[in-house]
């Protein structure tokens, strides 16, 4: 792993022994871990390539995860995976706890199940216009798993349409709908459109929690004030600068954060700006980097990290797809104090070879293990990661 100045490249290519998973499973299969010694695959080296801060570490959990996005945990340790185009869940372990993972299952093969979350051992699972239930999950990994329909009546619409779901403090369950385009307004068809929504469990009292919400795919509660905070990509085609993805900030229901009338809080949008002033609208709590992708974000509240990371917010940028030099493609830092956001800065980079402009990995989803470790999915390189923290000497040189 490379390090600047303030860095220390570690002795990671010396590592040979890995797990090796199969990789495409398209029938419901587990895998038994075959361990080898094996030659560096383009994973590994491209973990080589990633910057960290001194005393950190991002090793391999699990491989062979065609597609990896959003991530759950069992309460009895299962990691449940989610995808977008692979029309796959997945179910993974680690049964002899040396934090690699040692069954990567098949859970389900479904059409575009990248939502995932876990509440009292059911999972669930959100499709574009669907959401299932898998009660008492872990007890039923082997087999069909049993599973119920919540609802399906949500839009169908596709772009934009995968959803990223999560429980909030309140037991409640949200549910964004993305905008089904760049750059529209069709809260008129269904209001739904560019928001995100909340029910209870089983499907009921619902409601829209948030408006003019173009694209979000992650948000997260914080830990002291139970707000939400949640990321949005911002619209493509006004050039390689503008407008900026957001960071933002939910302090009450209803407020509308300003698509498709104004983006990043100060951008009027061409087509639809003459209609609505920015000034009324919730603005940004951080303005991102235009076309990073910003997806999933998660404060830290584990014990493994240094103090200075407690309460810091870290969030997964997927990478551009339409910027003439790419940009993102890393895990940024923010700082998150009394309802602000300010210093933004890389944690993991390197994923993006800039001189080149080839990316060898595309962060999704970040979730905290209880030993205080960071797991990331990538669905570019079919894996999840590990992120540790060692305050030994030779880190502290």
């Amino acid at each position: 792993m490379k390090k600047n100045s303030n860095f220390l490249r570690l002795g990671f290519a010396t590592a040979l022994v890995f797990t090796i998973l199969s990789c495409k499973q398209t029938n419901k299969a587990e895998t038994e871990v075959v361990k080898e010694e094996a030659i560096l695959d383009s994973t590994d080296l491209a973990l080589l390539e990633l910057t960290l801060p001194d005393g950190f570490e991002i090793k391999v959990f699990a491989r062979g995860v065609d597609g990896a996005r959003s991530m759950a945990m069992g309460d009895n340790g299962t990691l449940f995976v989610g995808t977008r185009n692979e029309n796959t869940v997945y179910a993974i372990q680690d049964t002899n706890g040396d934090y690699v993972a040692d069954k990567v299952m098949v859970l389900d093969t479904m059409q575009v199940p990248n939502g995932i979350a876990a509440r009292n051992g059911d999972l669930y699972v959100a499709q574009v216009g669907s959401l299932w239930k898998y009660p008492a999950i872990e007890d039923n990994l082997k087999g069909t798993p049993i599973k119920e329909l919540v609802y399906d009546d949500y839009p169908t619409e596709f772009h934009h349409g995968w959803k990223y779901i999560a429980f909030g403090p309140d037991d409640k369950l949200y549910v964004p709908v993305g905008a089904p385009c760049n750059i529209c307004n069709r809260t008129d068809e269904d209001e739904r459109f560019a928001t995100i929504t909340r029910m209870d469990p089983d499907g009921s009292n619902r409601e829209i929690y948030a408006k003019g919400v173009r694209n979000s795919v992650g948000f997260t509660w914080h830990p002291e004030s139970g707000d939400m905070w949640f990321t949005d990509n911002g619209r493509d085609m006004l050039g390689d600068d503008i407008p900026p993805c957001e960071l933002n900030h939910v302090t009450e229901a209803g407020q509308h954060f300003g698509y498709p009338f104004c983006h990043g809080g100060i951008i009027k949008d061409p087509e639809f700006g003459d209609e609505h002033p920015c000034s009324g609208f919730v603005p940004p709590a951080l303005q991102l980097g235009a076309h990073v992708a910003p997806l999933a974000i998660k404060f830290y509240t584990g014990s493994m990290f240094p103090k200075e990371y407690q309460g810091k917010a870290f969030i997964a940028e997927h990478g551009s797809w339409n910027r003439s030099k790419k940009v993102g493609y890393r895990i940024m830092m923010v700082n998150v104090e009394n309802g602000e956001a300010s210093d933004s800065k890389p944690f993991i980079d390197g994923w993006l070879n800039e001189e080149a402009q080839e990316a060898s990995g595309r962060p999704v989803d970040i979730l905290w293990l209880k030993d205080g470790s960071m797991l990331i999915s990538d669905d570019y390189g079919d894996a999840i990661y590990r992120v540790t923290y060692s305050d030994t000497a030779l880190a502290a040189k």
